[in-house]
C-alpha cells in the first residue's frame, strides 16, 4: 500500500470512527436541545426542576457496608429516608439523606432486583430485571426480610432481551400511575394506570401505555438506568449511565433541562460512574446513587418555590460539600 493510498485509508476510518460517535453518542441532537433549553430558561427556572441551577453537594461517597450492586433509589417522605436494592446479595438497603446505611432487609424469591419505588406508607414496588416483574411488598418499620414468592405482582414480557429489561421505577400518586423504564434493546418508558386495587391486594382495572418525548430525538441517552417522577412541577427526570445525563422532561415530552455528571460540571471533581438510581426529595434535593456503592446528592440554588421548607438542613453550613474516595 502506498503513502497515499494508507493516509486516505487512516483518514476515511478516523471519519467513520467520528461519524459512529456523533451518531452513537447523539452529538447533534444533544446540541440542539442544550440550545433550546438556554433559550427557555426563563419559562421553567421556577415551574420546573431546572437542572442547570443544582450543583453537587455530597459527592462519591461510599456506603459503608455495601461493597457492590447497589440500584434504584426511591424516597420515603413517611421516614425521610431513602431506600435501594442490592441483587448480590439480594436485599433492599435503608439510607439515610447523607448516603449512611441506616439497615438491611434480605430478599427472598427474587432474581436480579434492579429498582423500586415508594408508593404510600409502608408499600413498595420491587422491579426485577430478567423477567420483568413488578412486585407490591411491605417494608414497616419492623421489617427483617422480604419473601418475593406469593406477593401481589405484575409481568410485563416485553422486549425480553438478555439484561436488558426494568432497570427503574417510580410512582406518581398524582395521577396514579407506575412508571417503569426499560434499558435499552430499545429504550422504552412505561406507565401503568389502574394500579390502586393491586397494590391494595383488591381487584384492579389495569391500563398500560407507553411514555414518549414529543420529539422522537429528544431521547438522546444511549441507555435509561432510572427515573423519577418529580410530582410539585409534574415533570419526569430521566437517567442515563452511559450517557452520565440526568434529563428534565415536561409532561407533554419535551425535554426541559439537563445535567451532565461530567467532571468540572455542577461542581463535580469527577465524572458519575455508573449511575444507576435516581429520585428527589421534598426540599428538591436530587439523589444519584452510582452502582456499586457511591452515594451522590445534589442541591439547588436558589431554592425553589415548589420545595418544601425555606430553612437549610440543621448542622450544615452553606456551601459545604462532602467528597470521599
Amino acid at each position: 500500500m502506498t503513502k497515499k493510498k494508507r493516509r486516505i485509508f487512516c483518514l476515511t476510518a478516523l471519519l467513520a470512527i467520528l461519524a459512529f460517535g456523533i451518531w452513537h453518542f447523539k452529538v447533534v441532537p444533544f446540541a440542539y436541545y442544550w440550545m433550546t433549553m438556554k433559550s427557555h430558561s426563563a419559562e421553567w427556572q421556577e415551574k420546573g426542576v431546572w437542572l442547570p441551577f443544582y450543583r453537587v453537594a455530597v459527592e462519591a461517597r461510599p456506603i459503608e457496608g455495601i461493597e457492590r450492586n447497589a440500584s434504584g433509589l426511591t424516597f420515603n417522605p413517611a421516614t425521610g429516608t431513602l431506600f435501594s436494592v442490592t441483587n448480590a446479595p439480594q436485599e433492599v438497603i435503608e439510607l439515610d439523606t447523607e448516603g449512611r446505611l441506616l439497615r438491611r432487609i434480605p430478599i427472598h424469591g427474587g432474581q436480579d432486583p434492579e429498582g423500586i419505588a415508594h408508593i404510600d406508607g409502608d408499600v413498595f414496588v420491587i422491579a426485577d430485571e430478567p423477567d420483568q416483574q413488578l412486585y407490591r411488598v411491605i417494608i414497616g418499620a419492623g421489617t427483617d426480610s422480604i419473601d418475593l414468592r406469593g406477593v401481589p405482582r405484575l409481568g410485563l414480557a416485553i422486549d425480553l432481551y438478555k439484561n436488558r429489561g426494568f432497570e427503574g421505577v417510580s410512582w406518581d400518586s398524582t395521577t396514579q400511575r407506575l412508571f417503569v423504564v426499560k434499558e435499552k434493546a430499545p429504550l422504552r418508558v412505561f406507565a401503568i394506570a389502574g394500579l390502586p386495587g393491586l397494590l391494595k391486594g383488591s381487584a384492579f382495572d389495569l391500563q398500560i401505555s407507553e411514555w414518549t418525548s414529543s420529539k422522537a430525538s429528544a431521547l438522546f441517552m444511549t441507555d435509561l438506568s432510572s427515573l423519577t417522577v418529580h410530582e410539585p412541577t409534574g415533570n419526569m427526570l430521566l437517567l442515563s449511565d452511559e450517557s452520565a445525563l440526568i434529563v428534565e422532561y415536561a409532561p407533554d415530552g419535551s425535554p426541559v433541562s439537563m445535567l451532565p455528571m461530567w467532571k468540572g460540571w455542577h461542581g463535580l471533581s469527577s465524572m458519575v460512574p455508573q449511575a444507576e438510581g435516581l429520585t428527589t426529595g421534598p426540599d428538591g434535593a436530587i439523589y444519584v446513587l452510582s452502582e456499586p456503592n457511591l452515594f451522590y446528592r445534589f442541591e439547588r440554588e436558589p431554592r425553589p418555590q415548589w420545595a418544601e421548607g425555606s430553612a437549610r438542613r440543621v448542622g450544615r453550613t452553606s456551601g459545604e460539600t462532602h467528597r470521599s474516595r
